[in-house]
């Protein structure tokens, strides 16, 4: 069941990227309205986890591998 789950949000992304590649083209009005949810989506997701590394006390993003 959970794989389901997970090949559904696969889809929903991949299509998500699509809509917003082809927006960019000048795609149909409805292309760009998903591709607008897409790109929300994502600033919300960005959001949520500088949010959480403030709580966190990890505002840096090194990992400490120095390459």
């Amino acid at each position: 069941m959970i794989m389901f789950v997970l090949i559904g949000v696969l889809v929903l992304a991949v299509a998500g990227c699509v809509c917003v590649v082809w927006a960019s083209r000048g795609g149909p009005r409805w292309v760009r309205g998903a591709a607008a949810v897409t790109l929300a989506a994502g600033e919300g997701v960005r959001d949520v986890q500088r949010r959480s590394r403030k709580q966190n006390g990890n505002g840096n993003t090194n990992n400490g591998n120095d390459g």
